[in-house]
């Protein structure tokens, strides 16, 4: 899993790549700002960029739409957003234009290191993992959507697990649950949400995507 870090604060940045170096996870390169980021991910294309969200010059949202710009342009490398900040407009374009291999943390949530790293390897192998306040941020404005109307209490609890990124096993312990019970709430989730199988769709992310967009605006 070879990776680019892109964050400002020299700090921050060295001790993600020395952490990453311990756990023999390649750090392929740095950056400061967005446009070493670009030229770092066009040089290496690596399998998953770190991107902090506010980067100079402004500090306001360069990291993110930089994300949503290497989401387009090199598809094969997931985006792990890792931030103090939520920038709600930009993170919905960006989970819509890229519904798998993308994550977005809090710097002052992460509680651990195995929390980090298992985000990291959620998005590089496909995956999503949004931190829970990410979620309620983007869950701001509620539109109506028939689908979710269908679901159960326990379905929406387990769909808003999912959107985090949590697999069935996950749910499992977490909720008390059986394997084979939490299961049978996502196949329910996915036959209310009118979500069939197909040979290309990943039904559990465009079951968070209905999820978000119908409650984020």
């Amino acid at each position: 899993m070879r990776t680019v870090i892109a964050e400002d604060n020299p700090l921050m940045r060295d001790g993600i790549a020395a952490l990453l170096t311990d756990l023999d996870i390649p750090v392929v390169a740095t950056a400061s700002n967005a446009d070493e980021l670009h030229a770092a991910v066009a040089e290496h294309e690596p399998d998953v960029a770190i991107v902090d969200v506010r980067m100079p010059p402004t500090f306001t949202d360069e990291g993110v739409r930089a994300a949503t710009a290497i989401r387009r342009a090199h598809p094969g490398t997931a985006v792990l957003l890792f931030s103090q900040w939520v920038e709600t407009v930009y993170a919905r374009r960006l989970l819509h234009d890229s519904p798998g291999s993308v994550g977005y943390l809090l710097k002052d949530r992460i509680v651990s290191t195995d929390e980090f790293v298992d985000a990291l390897r959620r998005v590089a192998a496909g995956g999503t993992a949004l931190d829970p306040e990410v979620i309620r941020q983007l869950l701001a404005v509620q539109r109506p959507d028939p689908g979710l109307d269908r679901l159960t209490a326990r379905e929406r609890q387990i769909l808003g697990l999912v959107a985090e990124g949590r697999s069935n096993a996950a749910i499992a312990d977490l909720l008390n649950l059986a394997g084979r019970s939490v299961e049978k709430h996502v196949t329910a989730i996915f036959t209310k949400l009118d979500l069939v199988p197909t040979g290309t769709d990943h039904r559990r992310v465009l079951a968070v995507l209905r999820y978000l967009d119908a409650k984020g605006g």
